[in-house]
């Protein structure tokens, strides 16, 4: 028979395996995902990574949920927004191995590259996709032509076209969002 002592030991210890197991399930569950992407999933035809849609009167590239893509003048085949930069701009990502996918009508090409995370972001034509965080709704494009600098490095972001080019004529609006 056990004593009352031995049993308070085997619920104790029970009751931290099961604390431990908990943690580690948080844990993997929080893998993959730092809080600061736009992240795609499936291949399902409700669920391509890139879509085309009308927004602001322009025809532009958006995530399947809605929300405008923007690309950066500084970007082209690799990744400079990082660190605070992704606190604004968040990324558009794909699971490893996962091939980024687009609806009709995207004239460019759709790839991916490396950031420093080690997390893979959908590019157009080797520029990096983003989402802006002060566009609040799908259909929103309150980045287009926005200006700001992260870690020494200015950049100019537009709305992505279908086709690539930049829908704004060249002036910027600036940067009306404390950040």
């Amino acid at each position: 028979m056990r004593n009352p002592t031995s049993r308070r030991a085997l619920a104790l210890r029970s009751g931290t395996a099961l604390f431990a197991a908990a943690v580690g399930l948080l844990v993997l569950a929080g893998c993959g995902a730092d809080g600061h992407t736009a992240a795609a999933s499936g291949p399902s035809a409700s669920s391509k990574t890139v879509t085309v849609r009308q927004a602001g009167g322009m025809s532009v590239l958006a995530t399947s949920s809605g929300q405008t893509l923007y690309a950066s003048n500084k970007e082209r085949g690799h990744v400079l927004c990082t660190s605070a930069c992704v606190a604004v701009w968040k990324p558009l990502t794909v699971s490893a191995g996962q091939k980024p996918t687009s609806a009709g009508g995207v004239a460019g090409h759709l790839s991916t590259v490396k950031r420093q995370d080690g997390s893979r972001q959908v590019s157009f034509d080797g520029q990096p996709l983003y989402t802006f965080s002060f566009d609040h709704s799908a259909g929103q494009v309150n980045g287009d032509g926005q200006n700001d600098s992260f870690d020494g490095t200015d950049f100019t972001w537009h709305a992505a076209t279908p086709t690539g080019a930049s829908p704004t004529s060249g002036s910027s609006k600036g940067s009306g969002y404390s950040y």
